[in-house]
């Protein structure tokens, strides 16, 4: 199983890189969380953000494998606590097929791609900054998988 963050977005300041560097080198080499970006589109900036979402949706798709079990990040979806993450991760990894987590642009997932999606996931009710986005992915993803094997960095009851 691969765990994959599709994210709209690209050219991301030094303190994100950093950031979602330092977790993704924690993890194990079974649960290596790959980044893949595209640029935004430039159509909702033409004031077309249908079809600048659309055009994205595209983007993100051609990211995912065949096959692969596509979670969207929105905040619409299902609010979940470390230990739902953790509990999501051990059913992906006993499923086996590749995971892709996605991040739209600025004005969101297109309806559609989110629909496709076996799970919306919302990081929190604040509106996040997308860059903030991808720290907090891979720093949960981190964290669930440690309290998955008994690690302390998880310290919560």
């Amino acid at each position: 199983m691969r765990l994959v963050l599709a994210a709209i977005g690209q050219k991301m300041p030094s303190w994100v890189e950093a950031g979602y560097a330092e977790y993704v080198r924690r993890m194990p080499a079974h649960l290596r969380l790959a980044l893949c970006e595209r640029p935004a589109s430039p159509w909702a900036a033409r004031g077309d953000v249908e079809r600048g979402r659309r055009e994205e949706a595209q983007a993100l798709r051609a990211l995912a494998p065949a096959g692969a079990r596509l979670v969207a990040l929105d905040e619409r979806g299902s609010a979940w606590s470390t230990r739902d993450l953790a509990a999501q991760l051990e059913r992906w990894q006993a499923d086996g097929r590749d995971v892709v987590l996605l991040v739209g642009g600025p004005d969101g997932l297109d309806p559609a791609l989110r629909a496709e999606a076996a799970a919306c996931w919302s990081l929190s009710p604040l509106t996040l900054p997308h860059p903030l986005v991808r720290v907090v992915v891979a720093e949960q993803l981190y964290r669930a998988h440690t309290l998955l094997v008994g690690h302390p960095y998880h310290r919560s009851g």
